[in-house]
């Protein structure tokens, strides 16, 4: 069995490990103008250190906004915050109906948000004060500053948030229910951490994904990493596998083969939506049916391993323009590796694969993991801190009796929804899912090729955001 500590870091939005290999990233012209927030270091402390100031990068389209209209606020997440705002379509798509002014803050130690510079990650020092209470702190002190600017303190704020970010606009909606009226949480797995559902959960829906399409397919895959391993006791195994694998250089380690599939087929199951999208990667509608099809139209008298790579190579070369695979020592395009930190301190998400998976059987040991991160960055990770602060198992009660006007959206083709809410809390924290939804697709921009059940979920989140700003404003 592989140990989980071993395999690649998969989490909510993105990982640093896979991503690292989208060396080329075109920045995207957006309708937004960029702003720079005088930000403190420590919002808890008030030891000299605490006051310093680092400048918060923030994105703002004022295109439709009129004073005491709504502000609609992205809360940042793990990465530079063009990649959110040209990912999250919707809240411009919707910006004109509510007059709504837009924001799109980026997270504290991501992008350009850095609080020592280029000396941000250098020890767990400066790193410290890379947590999610001190980002959702910064979000707050930054909104209520900027509606003191605009001198439009009456506006109400909803903030919107996918994965990790939708965790971030789900919790700030309860711990600072004063400043936003309401909260769209898509595809944030909240109930991911502790033993708040089963640590197989994510990788099971993984591989539901594919065995709903083809069971052939699903079983291609799940041999083929027998197969990589034997390859890789044989003498010539790094050299064969660079050929196998038409790597640029040659692999120094089999891992780095292994997590390339892995990476592929993992985030291809995320992003399985209906239209055409560049999120994580160039990739067709579908992608997990295109790569299926891929498996079943190769002959069986092919190895399982050579038909997997035939299909990982769809994620990774859709555009077709890579010749060779460049599968180690890539660039950290979307600025992603704080999240390394999150994992080994506080956002700790226990995952293992069971024997209904078709990955390779794993476990998940605290102290091998501790271990690591000890090595890492000389911490211990908290297993228990995020139950702790923002509700473990009677978090659904917790939300019952404290919260209210949040929308908890998720599509079950997406692994990380079986870490979110799936049922309705109470009449104003509602759960809206999808069966055939992926990763945050209801944040994507609309297009003419969108289902009817994805036009309708959209239509719903709006309806339901009308309803709190009504109630707000007859409050007034």
């Amino acid at each position: 069995a592989i140990p989980a500590n071993s395999l690649p870091t998969f989490f909510p939005g993105a990982a640093y490990q896979s991503l690292i290999k989208q060396a080329k990233i075109s920045k995207p012209k957006l309708p937004f103008k960029t702003h720079y927030f005088p930000q403190t270091l420590d919002h808890f402390t008030f030891q000299p250190k605490s006051s310093k100031l680092f400048y918060q990068k923030y994105l703002i389209n004022s295109d439709y906004w009129r004073k005491g209209a709504p502000i609609f606020v992205y809360t940042g997440n793990e990465g530079n915050i063009e990649w959110f705002a040209a990912n999250t379509g919707f809240m411009l798509d919707i910006a004109p109906k509510f007059k709504a002014l837009l924001v799109f803050i980026e997270h504290r130690f991501y992008g350009k948000s850095m609080p020592f510079g280029k000396d941000s990650y250098q020890s767990a020092k400066t790193l410290g004060y890379l947590n999610s209470q001190q980002a959702l702190a910064d979000f707050a002190v930054l909104i209520t500053s900027l509606k003191q600017n605009l001198s439009s303190e009456a506006s109400p704020v909803v903030v919107f948030g996918g994965s990790y970010g939708g965790m971030l606009a789900a919790w700030f909606r309860l711990k600072y229910p004063h400043i936003a009226i309401g909260a769209l949480a898509s595809s944030a797995p909240i109930l991911q951490f502790d033993k708040l559902i089963p640590w197989s959960s994510f990788y099971d829906a993984v591989s539901q994904d594919f065995k709903d399409v083809s069971l052939n397919c699903y079983q291609v895959i799940k041999g083929s990493w027998a197969e990589l391993e034997a390859m890789s006791t044989q003498k010539q195994a790094l050299a064969e596998l660079s050929k196998t694998f038409r790597t640029c250089k040659s692999l120094h380690s089999t891992a780095s083969a292994r997590d390339w599939l892995w990476t592929a087929f993992v985030y291809t199951a995320m992003v399985n939506y209906p239209t055409k999208a560049d999120f994580m990667k160039p990739l067709p509608a579908y992608p997990v049916q295109k790569m299926c099809k891929i498996i079943d139209k190769i002959p069986s008298g092919a190895t399982k391993l050579s038909r997997a790579f035939a299909a990982a190579s769809l994620y990774y070369n859709y555009s077709r323009s890579e010749n060779c695979f460049k599968i180690e020592h890539e660039v950290d395009g979307h600025g992603l590796h704080g999240w390394d930190w999150q994992t080994c301190t506080e956002m700790v998400m226990p995952m293992t694969c069971s024997k209904e998976s078709m990955f390779p059987p794993s476990g998940f040991e605290y102290e091998e993991f501790a271990e690591q991160c000890q090595m890492k960055y000389g911490v211990s990770p908290r297993p228990h801190w995020i139950t702790t602060e923002f509700g473990g198992e009677r978090i659904q009660k917790v939300l019952k009796r404290f919260g209210s006007n949040i929308i908890f959206s998720n599509g079950m083709q997406d692994p990380w929804s079986r870490g979110g809410v799936l049922k309705n809390i109470s009449s104003s924290i509602i759960a809206l899912v999808t069966e055939k939804g992926a990763h945050h697709v209801d944040f994507r921009s609309a297009t003419k090729k969108d289902p009817k059940w994805l036009i309708q979920l959209r239509k719903q989140e709006v309806e339901i955001i009308q309803k709190w700003l009504n109630e707000y404003y007859a409050d007034l």
